[in-house]
């Protein structure tokens, strides 16, 4: 066995399925032995055609299983281009391993053809980021950096691997398969003081973060609120959170521009739970006005800072937690009728403005041929079910799909909504037709977002992915272009031609549409439901209005 064989065998003893990457010479023994390796355990390795992408696909592949997905790639620029993916991934706790091929280690020092000392130069966006200098610590090392990626806060990690490495003899067994964790509850004391604070509150919510849409989680947050009335919250990652059945418990998504009906439940609010949620998805500044008493659940040690500093703070299993919560509380499914009031009357100011804003976007005139946002969400929301996975790329179709759209299961509605990355829609979907392959997968970018990653529009035609992939087509940067406007009275640099996306996706080798009306939208979604394979329906876009996103308050 060598370094090469003894990395793949402990891929598969840890059940890796997947491995996303570009071949070069520093790592081409790995692509070797996984594409020869005769043990069908052994993950499939699918080859990109950008390293950023790869990465991308590998984090998806974590945040829609929980156990991380592979990524490798070779030296130099292969390392370099993965720097916005991992960072990524850690900042939205998406669990990875980055596998980077290195020059021979006797070549480190020298000024060598792709020589980069990559371990030190990813520590900053990784959990993890070492270099193994011996063969027979491939598996140690290996083992430990997925052990580190799926720890909470799940993230990114990085192993570094001299071509010698790989290519030397391995006389050590590898690891074994990890066990679980079990990260239990709090103890009896403080969960009859939670108890205490919810049944005493007037006004209690709980805040729903990115790691409270795991699926253990959000059985356990359903539990708790079909057992004691509380309304809740969603970031944009806790999107799927509430179930359809709880609506009248949810109270929308908050993550952009201070303006939504959560903001003002939480801001009304005299005791807060958060539950996984993390400061990177929405800054407590933008939601907590310091009065607040908060008790924080997560199995992630509190960040703390002037805006968020928790009366209570838990570390343990949220899923845990939770449960023993509910067991906790009296059998209350229903709002006190003041609250109820109190709730009702909120959520219907809220719903006069989007109404007025709704009204005023139909009666105004759009450009020929171009939709307007609630058109094409409304078309979308009728053809899809409860259980479609859509992704979301970064764009002013973000803030309208984050605000609008219904999700109503954990992790099939997901955004990047910790660095707000570009490009991050379609390798999602592609990872997501592997993971989810019964289903049809909806991936949604702009013009501009679709343009950093769509050349893996060809990866998912060789794969046959079953993607419906929409491009809402302005030729502007135009999140960063309405609120320029909001600033400045005009914009500036958003600005690029307008492009044919159904003739470039023919060119790729999938279905390309353009639509001009409501009527063609309808009609090319059908057709795309039907078809086999990446379909790619290129959308004309009204954003006029968008201004409305960022102005639009309650007084």
């Amino acid at each position: 066995m060598n370094g090469a064989e003894a990395l793949v065998q402990s891929m598969i003893n840890q059940g890796i399925q997947y491995c996303f990457g570009i071949p070069g010479a520093k790592v081409d023994l790995l692509f070797e032995t996984l594409q020869y390796h005769k043990d069908p355990r052994a993950p499939e390795l699918i080859v990109t055609r950008h390293e950023q992408n790869a990465i991308f696909m590998a984090a998806a592949i974590g945040r829609l299983t929980g156990k991380p997905g592979v990524a490798i790639v070779t030296s130099g620029p292969g390392v370099t281009n993965l720097t916005t993916g991992l960072l990524t991934a850690t900042s939205e706790g998406d669990p990875l391993i980055a596998l980077g091929g290195q020059v021979p280690q006797d070549d480190l020092n020298r000024a060598t053809h792709q020589a980069v000392n990559s371990a030190n130069l990813l520590k900053e966006v990784t959990k993890s980021s070492v270099e193994v200098e011996d063969s027979n610590n491939v598996s140690e090392v290996f083992t430990n950096a997925y052990q580190t990626a799926i720890s909470p806060k799940q993230g990114a990690t990085f192993i570094s691997l001299p071509q010698n490495v790989l290519a030397q003899e391995v006389t050590r067994p590898v690891l074994n398969p990890l066990t679980e964790v079990d990260y239990g509850q709090p103890s009896p004391s403080i969960l009859n003081s939670i108890s205490e604070k919810i049944k005493t509150a007037k006004a209690p919510v709980i805040l729903a973060g990115m790691r409270a849409s795991s699926p253990e989680n959000t059985a356990a947050l359903r539990a708790l609120i079909d057992q004691f009335a509380l309304p809740v919250v969603e970031t944009f990652q806790g999107a799927g959170a509430v179930s359809k059945t709880q609506l009248n418990k949810f109270f929308g998504r908050i993550g952009l521009f201070k303006n939504q009906l959560g903001d003002s439940v939480l801001r009304d609010s005299d005791l807060i739970l958060t539950v996984g949620y993390d400061p990177v998805e929405y800054e407590p500044r933008n939601w907590n006005n310091d009065a607040t008493p908060i008790i924080c659940i997560d199995e992630v040690q509190a960040e703390l800072s002037n805006d968020f500093q928790p009366k209570l703070k838990i570390q343990s299993s949220i899923a845990e937690t939770l449960t023993a919560i509910k067991e906790s509380l009296p059998t209350k499914p229903d709002f006190d009728t003041n609250r109820q009031q109190e709730l009702d009357d909120l959520r219907a100011k809220y719903a006069a403005i989007d109404d007025a804003n709704y009204r005023d976007y139909l009666a105004k005139p759009t450009e020929q041929n171009k939709l307007n946002p609630l058109q094409i969400l409304e078309v979308l929301q009728n053809k899809v079910n409860n259980d479609t996975t859509v992704t979301v790329d970064i764009g002013s179709h973000y803030i309208w799909m984050a605000r609008y759209f219904e999700s109503y299961s954990p992790r099939t509605l997901l955004f990047s909504n910790g660095m707000q990355t570009l490009g991050v829609a379609l390798p999602w979907a592609i990872s997501a037709s592997l993971i989810r392959p019964n289903q049809k997968i909806v991936s949604i970018s702009g013009d501009g977002g679709f343009l950093f990653s769509g050349q893996d529009l060809e990866t998912a035609v060789r794969l046959k992915s079953n993607i419906v992939q929409l491009i809402w087509n302005d030729s502007h940067y135009d999140m960063v272009r309405f609120q320029e406007i909001a600033k400045y009275g005009k914009d500036s640099g958003v600005d690029f031609n307008n492009i044919n996306y159904a003739k470039i996706a023919d060119g790729y080798g999938a279905t390309g549409i353009r639509v001009n009306s409501l009527i063609e939208f309808k009609d090319a979604l059908d057709r795309a439901f039907e078809i086999d394979g990446p379909v790619v329906i290129d959308i004309p876009v009204d954003y006029s209005n968008n201004i409305k996103l960022k102005t639009s308050k309650l007084l």
